[in-house]
């Protein structure tokens, strides 16, 4: 098959392709004044809890150096927690601690850090090391969300995401992304983790990928990835939908997490949003963006409405 053959099949099958993405949609789309609100994650928090989105509890901000031998003292009564840098993208820098004592922490993955070890971790957060420009950065220590069982079959150790995008406010394609043993228990699939389609109109998980292998079992686990009903479905697309007007941005990625008690929380908010999601699928995104576009709702029209017309077009 020629490269133009290639070419011409993804055209007719809708696949969105990185200039197509930002040439046609980021560029447009997403003013650069609302940059600074989506990528740093303290400050999509801030626009959350205006707008009544739940997120993670936030436990302290690391923001400077002297504040690192603060560190095992702020998590003294906090039995598992997050750290991530602020300003950090695609995973990295991030580390779930499920458990602490006197002599370090526990990831999620099963690996022990002394205290000496993650507050290092820190302070390189604090340099810059995993921030988006390379510049300084703040380390958030948040809650560690007490995950839905729902994944649990399916989940190496770490917590399972949703990551939904959004088209000028409409929900247009989903998957879950499952933990695994490579990806050291984090739901990136930079790092290894899967991603699994699910479809917009049951919340059914459906086609899975790890890297750019189809897969249909989780690899540590065994068990099979598709045909999992993710709970509280209209609940996930509808802050998915909300992100839209906190962000300020036309195309983003909105990415989620199920909380046993809570139920769907938001993450993070995405001002570019990976391609990835489309393998997951086994569609393009281009096609699901026209669709919209042909359906022709108001874009002040109400999130039920935009969800609705979600789950329709895309069931």
């Amino acid at each position: 098959m020629t490269l133009a053959t290639v070419w011409r099949t993804l055209r007719a099958r809708g696949v969105m392709g990185m200039n197509h993405r930002n040439g046609l949609f980021i560029g447009p789309l997403n003013p650069r004044h609302r940059y600074p609100d989506v990528d740093n994650k303290r400050l999509t928090k801030a626009l959350a809890a205006r707008a009544g989105i739940p997120t993670p509890e936030l436990y302290a901000v690391v923001g400077t150096n002297h504040r690192l031998r603060e560190v095992p003292a702020l998590v003294a009564e906090r039995p598992a927690f997050v750290v991530k840098p602020a300003r950090g993208a695609a995973g990295n820098g991030i580390v779930l601690v499920t458990a602490h004592d006197r002599a370090g922490v526990t990831k999620a993955s099963g690996e022990r850090l002394t205290w000496e070890e993650i507050i290092y971790h820190i302070a390189a957060i604090l340099s810059g090391v995993y921030s988006l420009e390379g510049l300084e950065d703040e380390a958030l220590i948040e809650a560690l969300v007490e995950v839905d069982p729902v994944f649990a079959a399916v989940t190496f150790r770490g917590v399972p995401d949703i990551r939904v995008v959004v088209y000028r406010g409409v929900p247009v394609m989903a998957m879950v992304r499952l933990p695994t043993r490579r990806s050291d228990g984090r739901a990136n699939l930079h790092q290894g983790a899967l991603g699994v389609g699910v479809a917009l109109g049951s919340g059914v998980t459906g086609s899975a990928v790890q890297g750019r292998q189809m897969v249909t079992r989780h690899p540590d686990t065994g068990h099979a990835v598709s045909g999992i009903e993710v709970p509280l479905w209209p609940g996930v697309l509808e802050i998915a939908a909300r992100a839209y007007e906190i962000a300020g941005l036309g195309y983003l990625g909105v990415d989620l997490v199920l909380d046993r008690a809570r139920g769907p929380v938001l993450l993070e908010l995405n001002a570019r949003p990976g391609l990835a999601i489309q393998l997951a699928n086994q569609d393009g995104l281009a096609r699901r963006v026209r669709e919209v576009e042909d359906a022709r709702l108001p874009e002040a029209s109400p999130v039920t409405e935009r969800v609705a017309l979600a789950r329709t077009l895309f069931a």
